[in-house]
């Protein structure tokens, strides 16, 4: 009996000491522990959807407290009391702001409270009760309601202004129609005040030329091994667009003849250089970009002139130099290329015509030399 009554003894301790070490923590996590703590109402005009006992009170968004209390205001079911414990310290004053934060991935929400007026004064009790904070009256609401009360402003002002919506798409329908029946005549306004401000331009050739590849070369005794890769040509002096140019003896652009190239002429020269290699048949491997491609020869071009002359005797003038890189970087051979063709020039086919004569010329001789020089 002695020893069952001992047993019970020290399981009576364990239980009291268990109790009193949960004791001792709920005190210091509810009722503040070591530091003293000032009870606060806070009233809601609204719900206070999340919101629950034990939920923290942040001041400026440090935790400062916690919720201990939640509860409908008899004398108006509207309004929601919540009651805080805070840390004494916390310097409360009557403009302090309180509204519901969330915080976290969960969005677990908190009281929180925000600044005040250092000169302000400090809030007090009035009935006997614990001081009380209004809260915002927004201050419950959360982004699915604010939605929903967005959508009704918007809802009424639609609906309140209906008859003037009407009006002003009947209208613009109006407006859309008439301007789509008298299309013409604005393209002839725009066209008309272009020209009046110096801003329209001179009447363009629908006319595109093409360049053509030279296709007749010799058979050669001797033939480069590798492959050759030619770039883009690099463009010197003159800005070389689709256009085809047509200069006076003083080197002014001149009117006379507008024609185009279907590209720009640096890439339209590049590839009838590529494709008149391939025409000659002189070499295996032929590319033009050097990424990602074994590069045994490089041929790099300058242009120049690329033109025709209109002078009493109109002249095609084609100009470039040339460079044959080698693997290593090396100059292997460079060499300047020119035809200059007197021809009688009169409208676009012709000058286009005489420039395809000299680019022959030219290009014939260019694929030669480095098929010898490589």
């Amino acid at each position: 009996m002695e020893i069952r009554a001992r047993y019970t003894l020290i399981g009576l301790f364990t239980l009291s000491a268990v109790a009193a070490i949960f004791a001792f923590v709920y005190w210091l996590n509810h009722a503040g522990g070591l530091t003293k703590q000032t009870l606060y109402r806070v009233r809601f005009e609204n719900t206070v959807s999340g919101l629950l006992k034990g939920s923290g009170v942040q001041f400026n968004g440090i935790r400062v407290g916690e919720v201990i209390a939640l509860q409908l205001n008899p004398e108006n079911p509207k309004q929601v009391i919540a009651v805080m414990s805070i840390d004494r310290e916390t310097p409360v004053r009557a403009d302090t702001k309180v509204e519901i934060a969330f915080q976290g991935l969960t969005g677990s929400p908190v009281l929180s409270l925000n600044g005040g007026a250092a000169n302000a004064p400090a809030v007090t009790s009035t009935d006997g009760k614990p001081p009380l904070l209004t809260a915002d009256p927004d201050a419950g609401q959360n982004m699915t309601d604010s939605a929903r009360s967005v959508l009704r402003h918007i809802d009424a002002i639609v609906t309140d202004n209906a008859e003037p919506l009407r009006s002003l798409i009947a209208n613009i329908n109006t407006f859309s129609a008439a301007l789509a029946r008298n299309s013409d005549r604005v393209d002839g306004i725009l066209s008309g005040l272009e020209r009046m401000t110096g801003g329209g331009t001179q009447k363009a050739s629908t006319h595109v030329f093409d360049l053509k590849a030279a296709d007749a070369f010799p058979p050669l005794t001797k033939i480069p091994q590798g492959q050759l890769v030619i770039p883009e040509p690099d463009v010197v002096g003159s800005v070389f667009n689709d256009q085809v140019t047509v200069v006076t003896p003083a080197g002014d652009r001149s009117p006379a003849i507008q024609a185009k190239w279907p590209d720009t002429l640096s890439r339209l020269v590049q590839s009838r250089v590529v494709q008149s290699f391939d025409n000659a048949g002189y070499l295996k491997t032929l590319g033009r970009q050097p990424e990602g491609l074994k590069i045994d020869y490089q041929l790099l071009l300058d242009l120049r002139s690329f033109q025709v002359v209109m002078s009493p005797t109109p002249i095609a003038e084609i100009s470039f130099s040339a460079k044959i890189i080698g693997e290593n970087g090396n100059i292997l051979g460079a060499k300047l290329f020119e035809a200059r063709i007197p021809s009688s020039i009169s409208d676009e086919a012709s000058a286009v015509a005489a420039l395809n004569q000299a680019f022959t010329l030219v290009i014939t001789d260019l694929v030669i030399w480095t098929c010898k020089t490589a």
